[in-house]
Formats: structure tokens, sequence, C-alpha cells
């Protein structure tokens, strides 16, 4: 496929595929007639890269699993190893966003609270 629908499917843009490209991300694509034309499975890997720098892994460590991915299943223990660390990095983030959100939530309600004593005060004042 062609690098404009390889950017539709997955949500890229172009400027970007070609950066991955060129940092070893995507498996660079067949050529033919000076034209990009990139394996199916190459919005799978997209999906998946997507993934990950959306768990915050940076852009070094995506190139490292690239790199071990391109060796083969002799990798197969680093890589999951890099996705394990990479998983408890993102418990421990969703449970520090818990506690935001917990706290958030009090806050809110302390608000409503506020609130709903400010509108019985105005009844009150209205009812003398």
């Amino acid at each position: 496929m062609k690098i404009g629908r390889l950017s539709e499917l997955t949500g890229l843009s172009i400027d970007t595929l070609r950066y991955y490209e060129k940092i070893g991300l995507i498996d660079p694509p067949y050529r033919a007639g000076g034209q990009r034309l990139y394996d199916p499975d190459a919005v799978r890997w997209i999906d998946f890269l997507k993934a990950l720098k959306a768990t915050g892994m940076s852009l070094e460590d995506m190139k490292r699993y690239a790199l071990m991915r391109a060796r083969g299943n002799a990798t197969a223990a680093n890589r999951r190893v890099m996705l394990e660390k990479q998983h408890a990095t993102v418990l421990a983030r969703m449970a520090e966003l818990q506690a935001c959100a917990a706290l958030l939530e009090h806050k809110i309600a302390n608000y409503h609270e506020i609130e709903a004593a400010h509108e019985r005060a105005d009844r009150k004042r209205t009812v003398k």
C-alpha cells in the first residue's frame, strides 16, 4: 500500500511515517517506480508502536525494541522484559492517576456542597 493509505489507516502523518522509517521503527518499504509500497502488516506494527508511545515509552526504547524484533525469536526474552518493565510503569502511572481522580472527585463533591449551601442561604434571604 502507498504511504498516503498507510497514513489514513494509522492516523499518523506522512511526515511521521517517513521519520519512523528513517530512524528504523518501520521497515523500509518496497519501492516501485520511486513510490513507497508498504506491507499490509505495517498497519498492525504501527498500531503497536502507537500503543507503546501512548504508554510513555521513549522513541529510543521503541527503536531498541524494533531492532530486537528484526532479529527474530532469539530476542523474545529481551523484548518480553522490556514490555514487562513498561507494563509496570503503566500500572504505576494508572495508580497515580487514580489517586488524582479520587482527589478531584473529593474536591468536586466539596464544591457541590458549597454551592448547595449557598443556594440554601439565598433561598432563606428571599423568603424573609
